[in-house]
C-alpha cells in the first residue's frame, strides 16, 4: 500500500509541476506498438481487478483464425516503477487510495506518453472506475500507437503514386511497399514480411452499393468478391482456377469508421484462396465519397502462416489511416 501512495504522489507532483510550465524537457518514450505497461500492486494483480484490466486489453482481435489479443501487457509492481522504466510510452496505473477517480495524464515522464490512472476505495471502487473509463483508455492508447508507428514509417515514405493517381487521394506508404500492379481500376502494393507478404489494395464502387440495410453484410462481401476474384490470383494449379474470396462461414465484422474526412464503414474477416489451401485476415475500409458519386475501398491483408498477424495489420490501419487530399 505504502509504494502505491509514493507511486500517485510523484505522478500528481510532476503533473503539477508540468501545468506551471509551458515546456519541459523530457526523453522520448519507449516500449513496443501495442505494449501496455500496467502498474498495481500484486494483490490487485491477482483479483478480479486484475482480471478485468485482462480482460478489456487482452480481448482477441475480431476476424482472426486464430485468436491474438489485441495488446501485449507487462505487469509490474509499483515498486519496479521506476528508471526508464517510467519512459513506457502507454501505462496504465492502479491502486487503492483515498480518492475515486479515473482518467489520462499526458507525457508525464516521456514524450510521447499516456497514462491512464485509476484510484479507489477499495477493490469494488476500483473496478467501477476501471469499467467507466476502458473505452476512452483503449482509444487513447490506440490513437498514441497509430500517430507513432504512422510517424515511424514517414520517415522514408514509397514515392509510387498508384493510389494517388488511382483514387485521386493521398496515402502514405513506407518505402518497404513496392507497387505490384495497376490496372484503371485496381492497385495492389506489397511488401514481404517473415514467410509471407503484407498486401495494401485499393478501386472504387459506385456510390449507391449497400443501399439495402437487410443485406447490407452480404452485399459487401459480394463486391469485395467480385473485384478480388478478378485481380488477386492464387498459385497455378493444374486443372483447376485459384482466386481469392471471402470465407463466410464466420461473416465479417462491420464497425462505422471517418477517415480523412470521409465517412464509412471498416470490415474485418478472413480471405482464402478458392481450390488452394491459403487464408489469412483483412481489414477494408469502405468510404463515401460522394462529391465524385462513388465509395473508395482501402483494404489491407496479409499472409503470414503460423506467425503473428497483429502488427502488420496494424500497420496496415496505420498506413489507411493517412488518407488524405491532394494539394493541387
Amino acid at each position: 500500500m505504502k509504494n502505491v501512495i509514493v507511486f500517485f504522489s510523484l505522478l500528481f507532483i510532476v503533473s503539477s509541476c508540468k501545468e506551471k510550465s509551458n515546456y519541459k524537457y523530457l526523453p522520448e518514450s519507449i516500449g513496443q506498438v501495442q505494449s501496455i505497461l500496467v502498474v498495481m500492486e500484486e494483490d490487485l494483480w491477482e483479483s478480479a481487478v486484475g482480471d478485468s484490466v485482462r480482460k478489456a486489453f487482452m480481448s482477441p482481435i475480431k476476424g482472426l483464425a486464430v485468436a491474438e489479443p489485441a495488446h501485449h501487457i507487462q505487469y509490474i509492481p509499483p515498486s519496479v516503477f521506476k528508471g526508464t522504466v517510467k519512459q513506457n510510452r502507454t501505462v496504465l496505473a492502479v491502486g487503492l487510495d483515498s480518492l475515486s477517480l479515473a482518467h489520462i495524464k499526458k507525457d508525464v515522464y516521456a514524450r510521447p506518453q499516456l497514462i491512464g490512472v485509476v484510484k479507489g476505495v477499495d477493490q469494488a471502487d476500483l473496478m467501477r472506475q476501471f469499467q467507466a473509463k476502458k473505452r476512452d483508455f483503449i482509444t487513447a492508447f490506440k490513437e498514441l500507437e497509430i500517430d507513432q508507428t504512422q510517424e515511424r514509417f514517414k520517415r522514408s515514405l514509397n514515392q509510387e503514386k498508384g493510389i494517388e493517381n488511382l483514387l485521386g487521394v493521398g496515402v502514405d506508404i513506407p518505402s518497404a511497399y513496392r507497387l505490384g500492379m495497376q490496372t484503371e481500376s485496381f492497385a495492389w502494393i506489397d511488401r514481404a514480411i517473415p514467410a509471407g507478404s503484407s498486401n495494401l489494395i485499393a478501386y472504387a464502387l459506385p456510390y449507391n452499393s449497400f443501399d439495402n440495410p437487410e443485406t447490407f453484410v452480404e452485399d459487401i462481401v459480394a463486391a469485395r468478391d467480385s473485384v478480388v476474384k478478378i485481380n488477386i490470383p492464387g498459385p497455378d494449379v493444374p486443372g483447376k482456377k485459384t482466386y481469392m474470396k471471402t470465407e463466410t462461414v464466420f461473416m465479417p465484422y462491420v464497425f462505422p469508421v471517418e477517415i480523412g474526412g470521409m465517412k464509412g464503414v471498416e470490415v474485418r474477416g478472413i480471405w482464402e484462396m478458392h481450390n488452394y489451401p491459403m487464408a489469412g485476415p483483412f481489414v477494408s475500409y469502405i468510404l463515401n465519397d460522394p462529391s465524385r458519386d462513388r465509395k473508395i475501398v482501402l483494404e489491407g491483408f496479409v499472409f503470414a502462416p503460423n506467425k503473428e498477424k497483429r502488427p502488420h495489420l496494424f500497420e496496415l490501419e496505420a498506413i489507411v489511416n493517412t488518407l488524405h487530399p491532394i494539394q493541387r
